[in-house]
């Protein structure tokens, strides 16, 4: 990362005198001067890791959650470790073997972070960036902490592990921030079963459902995506368990075992439309879906599916 780059982290980062650790970060978000430096890594982002299943795996769509927070366990728990074992006597090998760990899991790791990173809003992607200049600053301090102690030169690697340890240790909280404050990686979609009582509601007339344009209904406090293929009816909720983006305005397609799904226009997830299952990410977490039937007198009625 060139100078000016490295500049513009240590303004953004810099707290005023008794800022809370959460008043800098929220002042990441506010970051429009990162905007510059998103849009590039973004763009390369895109490049090295298009839609694929390459991809999906990175996101955790095979696993049903985002991978790459659990993955940071590996880098961060060796780092961690060898921090532990450098404080006390003889453990020289076992210290240096902990690095190397924890650099080997530093790539995938980083990988997987990206690929979440580039689908993300704006304002999430700026406090991510911040995240991975302060894991890679680490990752390259760690990196030195191994060759010196290759080297022999103990007490140098010990001060370059501590150091990358304060490093990740600083983009560790920002990913906690980037995850528990600005909900990325969790499911948006809308809580059918805290919203929506138990048994059969009435949606709306058949009549009113234009056939294979997908619709927006509403359902008590939700937004409901709703298709009409011929006579079946497919309902899921409308926001999208990725970032809350509109299925209703997505695209309807065939994935490879010819199943109807829609594209949600805002990242790209697709999803199944019979039951909401994830078929292509950034999305991990399934869509909410209804069962439906058609009453004598023409009204649709939907009930969640378990």
């Amino acid at each position: 990362m060139n100078r000016r780059a490295s500049n513009i982290f240590r303004r953004v980062a810099r707290p005023s005198r008794g800022a809370r650790p959460t008043d800098v970060a929220e002042s990441m978000e506010r970051a429009e001067r990162l905007d510059p430096v998103v849009e590039a890594v973004q763009s390369v982002a895109r490049r090295v890791l298009p839609a694929g299943p390459l991809r999906d795996l990175l996101n955790g769509v095979p696993f049903g959650h985002p991978a790459h927070a659990p993955m940071t366990d590996l880098p961060i728990g060796c780092w961690l470790s060898a921090g532990v074992l450098d404080l006390l006597p003889g453990n020289r090998r076992a210290a240096g073997t902990l690095v190397a760990a924890g650099l080997a899991g530093a790539v995938p790791t980083a990988l997987a972070g990206l690929a979440d990173w580039s689908s993300l809003h704006r304002e999430q992607q700026r406090t991510g960036l911040v995240h991975a200049f302060g894991t890679s600053t680490a990752t390259v301090l760690y990196a030195a902490s191994l060759v010196a102690r290759l080297r022999g030169r103990d007490a140098v690697g010990r001060a370059l592990g501590f150091a990358g340890l304060t490093a990740v240790l600083g983009g560790a909280y920002l990913g906690g921030h980037l995850a528990y404050r600005q909900a990325a990686g969790v499911s948006h979609a809308d809580p059918v079963q805290h919203l929506v009582p138990l048994g059969w509601h009435d949606l709306c007339s058949l009549d009113d459902l234009p056939p294979g344009a997908p619709v927006s209904r509403r359902l008590g406090y939700i937004s409901l995506f709703v298709l009409r293929i011929h006579d079946d009816i497919h309902v899921l909720t409308d926001r999208c368990s990725h970032l809350g983006g509109p299925l209703h305005q997505g695209r309807i397609v065939y994935d490879r075992d010819d199943e109807l799904c829609v594209v949600c226009p805002w990242h790209g997830s697709t999803f199944r439309v019979d039951d909401g299952a994830v078929v292509h990410g950034p999305a991990t977490g399934r869509q909410p879906a209804f069962e439906t039937r058609v009453l004598d007198n023409g009204v649709v009625q939907v009930r969640p599916l378990p």
